[in-house]
């Protein structure tokens, strides 16, 4: 395999020509392409799915932030995350490894079957109150993000009080748009609101991520805070948008929200084809090569930033039949959505057991739901780190 021409020159495009399609332009011919980031820097794209995989298991490779390129033209400040630390998505060991020792029991999937039963309490709760309401219903703000953020604050131990302060910060700092000053003040509310819960957290440990999180000396308060951050934004922007976005593509699929229907338990294969037919990561994820290093005829120069395209590698011909169709049924399926190697997404299971229980719930309550809007009319996320819908108005 040898790489072709510059594919992409002022960065990654986030608008797509269909709603749960990659843009068109990243399904050329072959896995690496030469790409310039908006800010100048020459390095490589990947949209294969082989060589993705190998690459984010490959320790020549960094994930450290001072290595990072705004992937897309936006707004945002480039460096708007850079004097915060503990956020461990963008380290390389040993102190990656740090936090992911001391927060990964807090996310097995046995403690996540201990958490069932009051993630289907809520789910209930929200439905039986769309219900209430009636139809017209928008099934992001009734149900999809009030789900997720409730779950993901109660398994860390944020109160019930502060969600929609962080809500709303979060989605802010989302936005590719949004205004540099508005940016920082998002932020710097976060960071003040988390730093007081850790605090309290340290003086009064209870039942919780967060208390797990600031117990012992090795974690800094400030670094809990990155860490609680990168949590929270992260856990609940990404299930709250496969709910909705994943209820939307079924909707627009009506032969495979009768097979889901008709058989309950192809749910969990549902899940993982969900998961990879919309990737809502949808800017990818980047590393760094430390030094030369060629894969499969391909030189990757030291110091090159590779972005590792997740939407596009999933829907790769050469490892899934029929890769932009949606299908139920399809089994044993291995996607990047969750990323790979020790890096791979803490809170996958957390993330699975919400989107099994969600999509149920919704199928169960709602046994003649549909859309409440021409699918022009649906406005999607492509103005955001996190792809979905803005709103998605349903009818019963």
């Amino acid at each position: 395999m040898t790489e072709t021409a510059n594919l992409l020159t002022h960065g990654l495009p986030t608008l797509r020509e269909k709603p749960f399609d990659p843009p068109q332009v990243m399904r050329a011919e072959g896995p690496i392409h030469r790409m310039t980031f908006p800010d100048g820097h020459e390095g490589l794209l990947v949209t294969g799915y082989q060589l993705g995989r190998r690459i984010l298991s490959d320790s020549r490779f960094s994930s450290a932030a001072h290595h990072k390129h705004l992937a897309f033209p936006s707004d945002r400040p480039s460096d708007l995350e850079a004097n915060i630390p503990g956020l461990f998505e963008h380290m390389d060991p040993p102190d990656h490894t740090r936090f992911r020792r001391r927060l990964a029991g807090q996310f097995t999937l046995r403690r996540m079957r201990l958490l069932a039963s009051r993630i289907e309490e809520i789910t209930t709760e929200y439905a039986d109150a769309m219900l209430r309401k009636g139809p017209p219903a928008d099934l992001v703000s009734d149900f999809a993000v009030p789900v997720s953020s409730q779950v993901i604050c109660e398994l860390l131990g944020v109160p019930v009080s502060d969600r929609e302060r962080f809500e709303g910060n979060s989605e802010k700092l989302l936005r590719l748009d949004v205004d540099p000053q508005e940016a920082q003040a998002s932020l710097k509310d976060l960071v003040d609101l988390t730093a007081e819960l850790l605090m309290r957290k340290k003086a009064e440990p209870a039942d919780d991520v967060l208390s797990v999180l600031v117990a012992g000396d090795d974690i800094t308060i400030e670094e809990s805070v990155g860490a609680t951050l990168l949590l929270l934004v992260a856990g609940h922007e990404t299930t709250a948008n496969m709910l909705s976005l994943g209820t939307y593509a079924l909707l627009d699929n009506p032969e495979q929200t009768a097979l889901l229907r008709a058989d309950e338990s192809l749910v969990e294969n549902a899940v993982e084809e969900l998961l990879r037919y919309l990737t809502v990561v949808h800017v990818g994820v980047q590393r760094t090569a430390t030094e030369d290093v060629e894969i499969d005829g391909a030189t990757l120069r030291e110091g090159e930033t590779v972005l590792i395209h997740l939407p596009t590698a999933n829907r790769d011909p050469h490892q899934f039949t029929g890769p932009d169709r949606l299908d139920v049924t399809r089994g044993g399926v291995s996607h990047l959505t969750f990323s790979h190697g020790i890096h791979q997404c803490l809170g996958q299971q957390l993330a699975r057991l919400e989107l099994r229980i969600g999509y149920t719930t919704l199928l169960r309550r709602f046994p003649d739901l549909r859309l409440a809007a021409a699918p022009e009319d649906i406005p999607m996320r492509s103005d955001m780190t996190v792809y979905g819908v803005h709103t998605l108005p349903v009818a019963w």
